[in-house]
């Protein structure tokens, strides 16, 4: 049956998961969800994924959800590139990194979080990106510090070959761009963006590139 992708454009989620499939030169079929139409919410698509959100990766007729996990189930599966490091420690440390930005950053910005801020709370749109951006320059700092103290040398999170943390990160980025963010003070985030993007298969997977752009 091969790979299938629920995937919107702009979610930061679904993006994460689009180049891990391409860093492991997987192909899918992509299946499109509007979240700003609110796909996601009809019953046929709740059938796949009850939380009625995206991604959703369909492998063999199974649905696998949340990124960071359908990202660790492609990396078991599809083991050739490795997305972690091989020692404990070292796995542990990306992970951190990748859960800095999908646990702490991600789910303060999504579109969920958004639509309670403006009905439920009647901020105004300057007072929800204003809200975005706090969360992004806060958990961005933790992310700088972290990779200050390990050794700032590498191309790329880790290492110089792309990892968990990276894959995460470089979505991030360009919502932080996309929302205004001053990223001056973060020297070593817009370097490895900047060394991801070089590669093909970050720049593939960028929301700009996907058929359902708008």
């Amino acid at each position: 049956m091969g790979l299938e992708l629920y995937t919107y454009f702009r979610s930061s989620a679904a993006y994460r998961v689009r180049i891990a499939l391409n860093l492991k030169r997987l192909s899918y079929r992509p299946q499109f969800v509007h979240l700003a139409k609110g796909m996601q919410r009809q019953p046929k698509y709740r059938e796949i994924n009850p939380q009625g959100l995206v991604p959703t990766l369909v492998d063999r007729g199974t649905p696998f959800t949340q990124s960071l996990a359908i990202i660790e189930y492609l990396n078991d599966t599809y083991p050739d590139p490795p997305l972690l490091p091989r020692r404990r420690d070292e796995r542990a440390y990306v992970r951190a990194l990748a859960q800095i930005i999908a646990c702490d950053i991600h789910p303060l910005n999504n579109l969920r979080v958004l639509r309670y801020l403006a009905e439920v709370l009647g901020q105004d749109e300057p007072a929800r990106n204003a809200w975005i951006r706090y969360w992004i320059e806060e958990g961005f700092g933790a992310f700088e510090e972290q990779l200050a103290r390990h050794g700032g040398s590498s191309r790329f999170c880790f290492g110089d070959t792309p990892t968990l943390a990276d894959i995460c990160l470089v979505p991030q980025v360009f919502n932080a761009r996309r929302f205004g963010c001053d990223l001056n003070g973060f020297p070593r985030i817009r370097a490895i963006d900047e060394n991801c993007l070089a590669l093909t298969a970050f720049r593939d997977a960028a929301p700009e590139q996907q058929a359902d752009a708008e």
